[in-house]
C-alpha cells in the first residue's frame, strides 16, 4: 500500500491539522453518462448540454456543449444531470482529461465524473488533482478494445485530504489564481501572434499593389520591383572550424547545440557553408514550407543549405520578414525544382530570379524590421511568462498536496 505524508511540504499558514487518507467516494458521488439513440431525431437538437470527451481538451470551465439532447432523448439513455461545479472526467481512449462545469448538463459514456459533496470536496481543490486522477485511472483502468476506468475503480481511488474545507478552498482559489494568470498570458500571446500575422500581411504590398496598406508616415512613394538577385549573392565560402548553425522554420537560425536535436552533421566539415552575421540562410529543400532566417551568428551550416549576403545597401532582416510571407513563400515553393514535394529544391539560380516589391529607401526597410522584431521581443517575453508559470505551478503541484 502506498504511504502518503501526513502534512504536504508547502503550505498556507494557519493550517496545522495533519491530512487524512479518503476515498473519492467518500467525498463525491462518481457519475457515468450514456447516449441516446443516434438514430432518433426526437432526441437530438434540444437544449440540455450533452458532452462527449473531445470537447475537454485546454479550457477549465464548460459553458456550453457542441451537441445537445431533448428532454426525450435525457429520458429515454443512461446519461445523468450534473450540477455545477462537476468535475468531467474522461474514463475511457484517452484517460483524464478534466474540466469544470458551469452550468447543468450531462456527459457520453466516456466518462466518470466526479460531483463533490458540498460539506467534503471543493471542486477547484480536486481538478488542481487532475495528474493524479489520471495517473491512477491509467493504473487501475482495464480494457482489450481500450482502457477504461469504472466509476467504482475512481470511488475507491484514495487521497491525502486536509481535514478542513477552509483549507482545501485555500488550494483551489490558490491554483484557480495560477490557472486563470496563464490564461490570460496565453490570451496575450494569441493576440501578439494575430497582430504579427495582420502586419505580415498589411505592412507589405498585397498582389498587384504598389504600396502597402499600412505605412510609415514619414515615407512615401511606390515601392519598386527587384530580383532577389540584385539584393543578394550567394555566399560560397567554407569555415571548417565554424560553430554549427541549424535553420528551423518557427525560430530562424539557431545555434544547434541550444537545440534539442541529435547531430547528424558529418564529421568532416570542410564542405559545410559559411554563414556571417546579416547573411540569409535557408534550407534548399525546405525554403517552400519558410525554412530561412537572418543569421545572428557567424558559422556553418550542411552543404546542402544555401547561403546569401547582402549587395549594397539593404536591411536583411527585412527580407528575413518577408520570405515569411505566405505569398512569398508560394513563389518560393512555384519556383522550386523537383518532381514531388519529398525532392523540391530551390537553388540559387532559381532564387535569384524571383522577384519581389521592395522599398526604395533603406530605412524604411529598417522601419519595418525594427517594428516586427519589437513585436517578436513581446511576444516571446509572453512566452516566457508563460511558461514560467507553468513551472511555478507544477512545483506547487509537487509541494502542496501530501
Amino acid at each position: 500500500m502506498k504511504k502518503y505524508n501526513k502534512t504536504p511540504k508547502l503550505r498556507f499558514s494557519g493550517y496545522t491539522d495533519d491530512w487524512e487518507q479518503r476515498k473519492l467516494g467518500e467525498l463525491a458521488d462518481i457519475v457515468g453518462g450514456g447516449t441516446p439513440s443516434t438514430g432518433v431525431s426526437d432526441y437530438w437538437d434540444g437544449d440540455i448540454d450533452w458532452y462527449a470527451p473531445a470537447e475537454i481538451a485546454e479550457q477549465i470551465y464548460l459553458t456550453s456543449s457542441q451537441r445537445k439532447i431533448t428532454e426525450e432523448g435525457y429520458n429515454h439513455s443512461s446519461a445523468k444531470m450534473l450540477p455545477v461545479g462537476t468535475v468531467l472526467f474522461t474514463s475511457r481512449a484517452g484517460i483524464g482529461k478534466t474540466a469544470i462545469l458551469t452550468q447543468k448538463g450531462c456527459t457520453n459514456q466516456g466518462f466518470q465524473s466526479i460531483v463533490p459533496h458540498k460539506s467534503e470536496l471543493d471542486s477547484y481543490f480536486i481538478f488542481s488533482r487532475t495528474e493524479e486522477l489520471k495517473q491512477y485511472g491509467e493504473t487501475v483502468g482495464a480494457g482489450s478494445t481500450f482502457v477504461e476506468v469504472s466509476g467504482k475503480q475512481m470511488a475507491n481511488m484514495e487521497l491525502m485530504m486536509p481535514k478542513t474545507m477552509a483549507e482545501q478552498k485555500t488550494i483551489g482559489q490558490y491554483f484557480a489564481n495560477l490557472d486563470n494568470l496563464i490564461t490570460l498570458h496565453q490570451r496575450k500571446l494569441e493576440k501578439l501572434q494575430n497582430m504579427k500575422k495582420s502586419c505580415l500581411q498589411k505592412m507589405f504590398p498585397r498582389d498587384g499593389a504598389t504600396v502597402p496598406e499600412i505605412r510609415f508616415s514619414e515615407f512615401q512613394g511606390d515601392w519598386e520591383e527587384r530580383t532577389l538577385g540584385s539584393c543578394f549573392e550567394e555566399r560560397l565560402e567554407s569555415l571548417p572550424d565554424g560553430e554549427l548553425l541549424s535553420v528551423t522554420i518557427g525560430s530562424g537560425i539557431k545555434k544547434f547545440s541550444e537545440l534539442d536535436r541529435h547531430d547528424n552533421s558529418n564529421t568532416d566539415k570542410s564542405k559545410y557553408k559559411r554563414v556571417c552575421i546579416g547573411d540569409i540562410a535557408y534550407n534548399s529543400m525546405r525554403m517552400w514550407q519558410g525554412a530561412s532566417g537572418r543569421s545572428p551568428y557567424e558559422g556553418i551550416v550542411s552543404p546542402a543549405y544555401t547561403v546569401v549576403k547582402p549587395i549594397g545597401d539593404i536591411d536583411t532582416q527585412f527580407f528575413a520578414y518577408m520570405f515569411k510571407k505566405k505569398e512569398i513563400i508560394h513563389l518560393f515553393e512555384i519556383n522550386s525544382q523537383g518532381l514531388t514535394s519529398d525532392t523540391w529544391n530551390l537553388k540559387y539560380p532559381a532564387f535569384s530570379k524571383i522577384v519581389v516589391r521592395v522599398p526604395r529607401n533603406v530605412e524604411e526597410q529598417s522601419r519595418i524590421a525594427r517594428f516586427l522584431l519589437e513585436l517578436d521581443e513581446l511576444i516571446s517575453c509572453t512566452e516566457q511568462e508563460i511558461e514560467i508559470t507553468k513551472r511555478m505551478k507544477k512545483g506547487c503541484l509537487q509541494k502542496m498536496f501530501a
